[in-house]
């Protein structure tokens, strides 16, 4: 009798599990189906998983593969800033969360509590005195002016600091010993420790430099310079929607973040448990 119970709950969460992605994945089913419909539909019908097979064309994609060159322009601007912000903010994030863990200065905990209290404040309340310092530094319109905010991400920098307090110290002080240098001890030796630390934060960083859409379009003016979602926001206009390119367009934009997940997803899990628990 309890075996059955065991059984009748188990396909009971499972079946409630299955629920519960289909309603996550439905917008994304949508999304996918309507890409192949024309144009002339969506504007007719919407976005919607209704369709008849008869009316499915590739065209969309045909149209963003041979005609739509500022398309692959707001691509690219979009994979080499984010590319960019992965890197330096894995890099520059984790040097900052591992000094403040593993050393004892003066002014630690009120860094940390200054990390903390950043992470309190909405962006949206910093946005303009950013925005006035870069008009000043003659940076708008530019790559780094998109970039730098996110190189030393404070919630990135709490993650790492929180990793490296479960660090063996040992390790360190042995490495000392053996005339290591402090720099040769974070990169030769705690650094592939905090590997799973770096792949989950490298999904994170990598999301939110992919979806920003607020900060880029504050400070990026040319056609030629638009990230990916400012680019497709912009087709939508009182003039004309040019469906063709958003809805196939929009599907294209999910494939650099599978990428990412799939690269890194061996760590994401572990980077994630472990990093919420040390200290």
């Amino acid at each position: 009798m309890k075996s059955k119970k065991q059984t009748a709950l188990k396909w009971t969460i499972n079946l409630s599990f299955v629920f519960i992605s289909f309603i996550a994945l439905f917008p994304i089913l949508s999304l996918l189906v309507s890409s192949f419909r024309p144009a002339s539909d969506l504007m007719r019908n919407g976005i919607s998983l209704t369709f008849s097979l008869s009316e499915l064309t590739v065209e969309n994609y045909t149209y963003i593969f041979t005609q739509a060159s500022e398309y692959w322009q707001w691509y690219g601007n979009s994979l080499i800033i984010s590319s960019l912000t992965i890197v330096l903010s894995l890099f520059f994030s984790s040097m900052v969360g591992y000094s403040l863990a593993v050393y004892d200065f003066k002014g630690n905990n009120f860094i940390f509590l200054l990390v903390l209290f950043i992470i309190m404040v909405p962006f949206e309340i910093l946005m303009l005195p950013l925005f006035q310092l870069f008009i000043d530094l003659r940076l708008m319109d530019t790559y780094l002016a998109v970039m730098l905010p996110l190189i030393v991400a404070p919630i990135a920098v709490f993650f790492f600091r929180q990793y490296a307090l479960g660090l063996p110290k040992e390790l360190m002080d042995a490495a000392r010993i053996d005339g290591t240098t402090e720099y040769g001890i974070f990169f030769k030796i705690m650094m592939p420790l905090m590997l799973p630390s770096f792949a989950a934060m490298a999904i994170l960083q990598g999301l939110a430099s992919w979806n920003n859409f607020l900060w880029p379009l504050l400070v990026l003016r040319s056609n030629d310079m638009f990230t990916l979602p400012i680019g497709l926001a912009s087709l939508l206009t009182p003039y004309g929607n040019n469906y063709d390119i958003l809805i196939s367009g929009s599907v294209m934009t999910i494939i650099p973040i599978i990428i990412l997940f799939i690269f890194f997803q061996r760590y994401f899990i572990s980077g994630l448990s472990v990093g919420g628990v040390k200290g």
